[in-house]
């Protein structure tokens, strides 16, 4: 039987002799960026590369996501590997899109083409044939979702049901055959060196607040109206006083926009909206801050006499890594990068990924690599690196499911043993649904 060793360097010779492939994935997927849920054009690119491998997959996955699945010699745990398919909205960057401003300036398009890469070493090497268990490659949609029309269209229609990608896929159980999960993101942060990993991420839920009021002319008759304005500059003051009861291990992070603040200098304005998200460290942050949130927004509602109603969305979940994954990982990267010095650990990041929403129901790992600079999301955010952005991740994922999955797949199994998920599927559906909801407050 071949050793880990030799099987590892066989797959990352694979990945190096496709890098320009893989290179020309990246770029290519750079230059078409779309926002979530509208992938198409990038989710044919992947499902093309899964035919040129020989791979069958299923398209159309929670609209644009697109999957594949390599067996091993002897039944196991299968490990998926994924790369988001979306771009942010970023219309000042060189390579967006004139029609949406949508642009890869969150380096999406270097997860589908590590992905890929991994893919590649994993078919061309046959190392398949030394793995107990499976391996999933999945293209996912809509981590960012920044087209809230297009969403409601979708949701309307029934398409979707959940904000973002991968909690559609689990709604829809394409991951109910998986059992633990990995995807590399982009850091730009010279601090963050060449890689590393998080302990954790924020969470987030979004919030519409829409006040309604009551209209009349604003110089002879103002008394007769009710001001939704100041109902919406009420909550955010109660709001805002409520910020030195945030925890500073919570991590919270609360920025409200007024997205409608009247329609017409002559009148008392009748409808305003405040739009914000909540980001915390965990669940039970988010969901106090939820409730002074909505509190502050009926505090504005009694006030004035207005009403409001508030709407809110559960957005990205708080992630948890799982340290054992983790660890393995590292063990991989450490030699690609140059070793301990080059990596860092540990920060909590307070964006947020929905690898989060994946962390509540199996072992999770969102590491991330160097080889971009400038701002993420911004115009001058841009790849100066293409072998550590590229094929650093692919390789080092592809070498984490060696380790996993030799050796009648004992890392996999002893990473399962002992680790209690925080929900089931059916659990985590339900409350995502709760979270969902909508409430009319006449003050």
């Amino acid at each position: 039987m071949r050793t880990k060793e030799d099987l590892k360097q066989t797959l990352c010779a694979e990945v190096d002799r496709h890098r320009n492939e893989i290179f020309t994935i990246g770029t290519t997927i750079e230059h078409h960026p779309e926002r979530g849920f509208q992938e198409h054009k990038t989710a044919a690119l992947v499902a093309r590369e899964f035919a040129a491998m020989g791979l069958p997959c299923r398209e159309g996955l929670a609209v644009t996501g697109v999957k594949a699945r390599l067996g091993g010699a002897w039944p196991g745990p299968t490990v998926a590997l994924l790369g988001e398919l979306d771009a942010v909205l970023s219309p000042q960057h060189p390579h967006a899109d004139p029609q949406t401003g949508a642009a890869h300036a969150c380096g999406h398009n270097g997860q589908v083409a590590a992905m890929l890469g991994a893919a590649r070493a994993l078919v061309g090497s046959k190392v398949m044939e030394h793995l107990a268990g499976n391996v999933v490659l999945f293209a996912v949609p809509a981590e960012e979702n920044v087209d809230m029309e297009h969403w409601r269209g979708l949701r309307a229609a029934g398409q979707v049901e959940f904000l973002l990608g991968k909690q559609e896929l689990i709604r829809l159980g394409e991951f109910d055959d998986v059992d633990m999960s990995l995807l590399v993101h982009e850091s730009p942060r010279p601090e963050e060196k060449r890689a590393g990993a998080q302990y954790s991420s924020n969470g987030t839920l979004h919030k519409i607040m829409e006040f309604l009021g009551k209209a009349s002319d604003a110089a002879p008759k103002p008394h007769l109206g009710i001001n939704a304005l100041n109902a919406a500059a009420i909550a955010l003051h109660a709001l805002h006083l409520q910020r030195e009861t945030f925890r500073d291990d919570d991590c919270i992070r609360i920025n409200p926009i007024l997205t409608r603040g009247g329609n017409s200098l002559n009148w008392v304005p009748a409808e305003t909206r405040i739009e914000t998200a909540i980001r915390a460290k965990t669940v039970e942050a988010l969901d106090d801050a939820d409730v002074k949130l909505d509190r502050s927004a009926r505090a504005g509602a009694v006030a004035t006499g207005a009403s409001v109603r508030i709407t809110t969305m559960p957005g990205f979940s708080p992630l948890l890594n799982h340290r054992g994954l983790l660890e393995i990982y590292k063990r991989n990267c450490l030699p690609l990068i140059g070793g301990d010095t080059q990596w860092t650990e540990g920060i909590h990041r307070r964006g947020g990924s929905d690898m989060g929403d994946l962390s509540l129901i199996m072992p999770t790992l969102q590491s991330y690599t160097g080889g971009v600079r400038g701002e993420s999301h911004g115009a001058d955010h841009e790849v100066f690196d293409p072998e550590l952005f590229y094929l650093t991740p692919a390789k080092a994922m592809a070498m984490t499911v060696v380790d996993l999955l030799y050796d009648d797949a004992r890392e996999a199994q002893a990473l399962l043993t002992g680790w209690r998920p925080r929900f089931t599927r059916d659990d985590y559906i339900d409350w995502m649904r709760r979270r969902f909801r909508v409430e009319e407050f006449q003050g």
